[in-house]
């Protein structure tokens, strides 16, 4: 089975305590139903993974980046709805212009402490508090993971860092 190969962005504040995520809320029937996660989709054919990420924001948050950082990347084997692979690219978003959009077709977009996410106090995929600390360390270094997923939930988690 081909992967799915996607990118996910986590927006900094101009200060860098909060960043803007979507609360997927718009359609009972998705798999991210209630969940706050970053921006980001799926490449398009003949799509790098920051132009995909930088398309992604535009649509998404009606926003161009201007600084955009490597956190690192993750295999999810058997993530999506009817199992499929996913290889995704995060990213920290660093700078940006333009006026975040309140919400899109997938949900309400949000301005969220950093703290609030790392402490577990924001409703998320709970596979997502494995990888969180690496996206937002003081000293990032990028990592690359595997989490294989088995009827949506992860069955473990592994990285190295480079």
């Amino acid at each position: 089975m081909q992967a799915i190969v996607a990118t996910l962005g986590y927006v900094f504040s101009p200060d860098r305590r909060k960043i803007l995520m979507i609360r997927r809320d718009a359609r009972p029937d998705d798999i991210h139903f209630g969940y706050y996660n970053g921006l980001g989709g799926k490449l398009e054919p003949g799509e790098d993974v920051v132009s995909g990420l930088r398309r992604e924001l535009h649509e998404e948050a009606g926003i161009d980046c201007t600084g955009v950082e490597l956190a690192g990347t993750i295999s999810w084997p058997g993530f999506g709805r009817d199992g499929e692979n996913w290889l995704g690219f995060l990213f920290r978003v660093t700078a940006w212009t333009g006026t975040p959009h309140s919400a899109n077709d997938e949900g309400s977009l949000h301005w969220v402490e950093i703290d609030e996410v790392l402490a577990g106090r924001v409703p998320m995929w709970e596979s997502d508090r494995h990888f969180l600390p690496l996206v937002f360390a003081e000293r990032p270094e990028v990592f690359h993971g595997v989490m294989p997923f088995l009827a949506g939930k992860a069955q473990s988690w592994s990285f190295t860092t480079v």
